[in-house]
């Protein structure tokens, strides 16, 4: 049996939630709670998977709310922080990640997992995040609690007050998610994006700007979702106070390849991601520090044999 490597440590992960300022100290997150505070997989196998080897997950693990019944059934393959992330309900910048990573043993950042569980039929997305919590902390030895920590941040609040911009409104002004979109012609920008609802989706083609949306989704999320490809490097706070659920697009100058555009694209012309924020969403970011609610990372180690 190999013997487990063991390293004890301090990794601070933003929470990157609206209510993160106001948070208690040592207190879990309120969804953790309303999700039943503590579950585990009735069963579970994890083992290390070669280098190369993908296979698409049950459902997707971010944060939001995408997700459809799997009759309790959890498959997938990812680094260690990747289901750290689900786990805990964090969406970390490239900056967050890298600096998560600089901190954890060499083999987190090298080996991936293939970890294949059961729970109960019905269990939500949230409940599979409890039971990931737990099998996170008996198999990998992962012991984690919560502090509030002064952060320097993006605030994100409405540019006029009292208005959205034209490419944000309530989501029962839009489709419903029970209609039936047809994805649209291909070379096409969809009418409708994305097709499903609670999940931010991404759409480029090179010959139009990118665009990023959602259907049927919180503030919080938008504010969550925006500095992974607004390049910000910063968490953004939704300090906008809006509530209740939303459909919206943006659509500025992004080439993620980095690869030389068509002359006849339209992503030339497009605005940046700071004025496509306020021009199209109606939303400004502001620099400020505040007390954010973050996780702490105290000790982890190799998984233990199946």
């Amino acid at each position: 049996m190999q013997v487990a490597r063991k390293l004890s440590l301090l990794v601070i992960i933003s929470l990157l939630c609206a209510s993160s300022a106001h948070a208690q100290s040592a207190s879990a997150p309120d969804w953790q709670t309303a999700a039943g505070g503590k579950l585990s997989f009735d069963v579970a196998s994890i083992r290390p998977t070669p280098p190369g080897q993908f296979t698409r997950p049950s459902f997707p693990l971010g944060p939001d709310g995408s997700y459809h019944p799997t009759g309790g059934e959890f498959s997938a393959v990812f680094p260690l922080s990747v289901y750290i992330q689900f786990a805990y309900k964090l969406w970390l910048t490239p900056e967050q990640q890298e600096a998560l990573l600089a901190k954890f043993p060499a083999w987190t950042k090298t080996e991936k997992f293939t970890i294949k569980a059961r729970g109960p039929v019905d269990a939500t997305k949230d409940q599979m995040r409890l039971m990931m919590q737990s099998l996170l902390a008996e198999r990998f030895g992962l012991k984690v609690h919560f502090e509030e920590r002064e952060a320097t941040v993006l605030v994100m609040t409405l540019a006029h007050p009292g208005k959205l911009g034209p490419k944000l409104h309530l989501h029962s002004e839009g489709p419903s998610c029970d209609e039936a979109i047809p994805a649209p012609p291909e070379g096409t920008v969809p009418p409708v994006f994305p097709l499903g609802c609670e999940d931010a989706g991404v759409f480029f083609d090179g010959k139009h700007p990118a665009m990023l949306g959602a259907r049927n989704t919180t503030l919080d999320l938008i504010a969550l979702s925006l500095p992974w490809l607004g390049n910000v490097g910063r968490p953004i706070v939704n300090h906008t106070g809006l509530q209740g659920r939303y459909d919206y697009t943006l659509t500025w100058a992004l080439n993620p390849e980095g690869a030389p555009l068509p002359p006849d694209s339209e992503a030339l012309n497009a605005p940046s991601f700071l004025e496509a924020l306020k021009e199209q969403l109606g939303m400004r970011l502001d620099s400020a520090k505040l007390p954010i609610q973050v996780l702490v990372v105290d000790h982890i180690e190799q998984p233990s044999e199946n």
